[in-house]
């Protein structure tokens, strides 16, 4: 078994180094921090988590993980709400959040191996749902006690998670602009591999056939979930011979993106185009024109998400559950009638 004294002889500082490292302290340099850890890494090592549970059988704390870094993810106004609702349950129940800030992918991994093999946190909520997620199925192979803002890709059953119906959702507000005389509709989502962008956009592929509309694979955009992203994809949709004359983005941020891009070539919202939306955040009101958009209740889906966190940290025994929050489609100006 790989020791403290291994990790303190592979990186040639004291043991005692390696244990303030483990504990993050502060007056540690941070290239000490990275050359420790990275060796930590290189032979396997983890800090004996059962032997600080004796010491203290609940951190009091939980681990909030970002689907990318949290420099990006807070640019977007869901995160900052999402996190006021996990805040006004942790508050209330005296817990502590430790939230996620690495930049790839790795690191994003690298931090909840730490905060799980360090015991720093009770449990976890991935803020996210994604298709072979290497972070779900670490915590799934350690059993450790997490909750998914999502769908899971895999083992439904087996997982809680807190979720609106994305599929009925992107349905709906399709539908909205179908009923408003629109043929033409574009889709702008995020990341293919987030199940989020998959409900919603298999949502708006049913109503286009129920409605006997058709859909070229040119007019379904994907793009990260920020105001430039919502650039990208709307000069991508602008630049096709046939143009959309209404759009479904997946998200508010996007959609502020979207709206300064058309502004900026001459387009009128919604006398040119129809746009609607999701997520229903503060700058949908005021953008101009206000959004059309879907409300997801984003700060239930925090409160909720840590509610049921806590009850499986303190409740082993606690059985998998689905937590749909309903969503509501909130009407706006950004949406006229196709003649």
């Amino acid at each position: 078994m790989v020791t403290i004294k291994d990790v303190a002889k592979a990186t040639g500082v004291s043991p005692s180094t390696v244990s303030r490292v483990i504990a993050d302290n502060p007056r540690i340099s941070l290239d000490t921090k990275k050359k420790v850890r990275k060796a930590m890494k290189n032979l396997g090592y983890h800090p004996n988590v059962n032997a600080r549970n004796l010491v203290a059988k609940s951190t009091k704390a939980i681990g909030v993980i970002m689907p990318s870094s949290a420099d990006k993810a807070l640019q977007n106004p869901f995160f900052p709400e999402i996190l006021r609702g996990i805040g006004s349950v942790t508050h209330d129940m005296q817990y502590s959040l430790t939230l996620s800030t690495g930049e790839t992918d790795e690191e994003i991994l690298d931090e909840v191996q730490r905060m799980v093999y360090g015991s720093y946190v009770d449990g976890v909520i991935l803020l996210y749902s994604r298709l072979n997620d290497s972070v779900m199925n670490f915590l799934m192979e350690k059993s450790f006690p997490f909750v998914i803002v999502g769908k899971p890709y895999d083992y439904i059953s087996e997982i809680t998670h807190v979720d609106n119906d994305n599929f009925s959702a992107g349905k709906e507000i399709t539908n909205h602009l179908i009923k408003q005389g629109h043929k033409k509709i574009a889709f702008i989502g995020g990341s293919r591999d987030l199940f989020v962008t998959m409900d919603r956009e298999a949502g708006y592929e049913a109503a286009m056939k129920e409605a006997g509309l058709s859909y070229p694979e040119s007019y379904k955009i994907h793009a990260e979930f920020l105001k430039s992203g919502g650039r990208d994809a709307v000069s991508q949709l602008f630049a096709l011979s046939e143009q959309p004359t209404g759009i479904v983005v997946s998200d508010d941020l996007m959609s502020l993106g979207v709206l300064s891009t058309l502004e900026e070539s001459g387009f009128s919202v919604p006398k040119d185009i129809s746009l609607v939306s999701f997520n229903n955040v503060y700058l949908s009101e005021i953008t101009r024109p206000a959004l059309t958009t879907v409300d997801v209740r984003i700060y239930e889906l925090g409160a909720q998400s840590a509610k049921a966190l806590i009850e499986k940290t303190t409740n082993k025994s606690e059985p998998a559950k689905r937590i749909i929050i309903p969503y509501d489609i909130v009407y706006r100006g950004s949406v006229s009638k196709k003649s």
